[in-house]
């Protein structure tokens, strides 16, 4: 899809917030269309007034959940047979889907979370969570809260970079899997201070 970059800016460029909501559900529907191009250009148009920062994290969230959602039903309702055979022709890589696999069956429901900030696996976790047919709520709470953060950082970091966002094509994978590893050290952190308190009140 690399070949195409200038025609998505160009679409950005033109129609704005409904480009960055289209681009961004095409992206979470399994379309390799980055979404450091998107959001990382986005942010640029923040950084030259002709978007805001609140915005363009609304319809960026809205894209990509409706995208995410519309996956989850074609794994929910054609199971992996369905996307074995008929993935490729929307740009479905067996290999990618083997991906998501892996990490779903590793951590089950949780992963949805986790794998919105990793490259590759963010775009596909959709699929084995319909496969599993997970609860739609569950999944939707989990894509969610697991989307917001990586759409506002993307957007943040083109915003701060300005001329210079295309950086990010360089970088983005570096990017997702350092802001991961943050995450999950900080999660780490609270459990354990969680825990020690917990801990204290007991033996009190």
């Amino acid at each position: 899809m690399s070949q195409f970059a200038d025609v998505f800016l160009g679409f950005i460029d033109q129609w704005g917030y409904l480009a960055v909501a289209v681009l961004m559900g095409l992206e979470n529907a399994c379309i390799p269309i980055p979404s450091e191009l998107i959001l990382g250009f986005a942010g640029y148009l923040i950084y030259i007034d002709r978007m805001t920062f609140f915005m363009a994290t609304v319809v960026g969230m809205i894209g990509g959940m409706v995208g995410s959602i519309l996956t989850y039903y074609v794994g929910h309702l054609g199971g992996r047979p369905f996307v074995d055979k008929y993935g490729k022709y929307f740009f479905m890589k067996k290999s990618h889907v083997d991906i998501a696999q892996e990490w779903f069956d590793k951590y089950g429901v949780k992963a949805v979370f986790f794998s919105r900030m990793l490259p590759v696996v963010r775009t596909f976790i959709s699929l084995p969570a319909g496969f599993a047919h997970v609860d739609i709520k569950k999944f939707i709470f989990y894509t969610f809260v697991g989307s917001l953060p990586w759409t506002m950082l993307i957007l943040g970091i083109g915003m701060m970079l300005g001329e210079g966002w295309k950086v990010m094509m360089e970088v983005g994978h570096e990017i997702s899997i350092a802001f991961c590893v943050i995450l999950v050290l900080v999660a780490a952190v609270t459990y354990y201070k969680y825990s020690k308190r917990k801990k204290a009140k007991k033996e009190v």
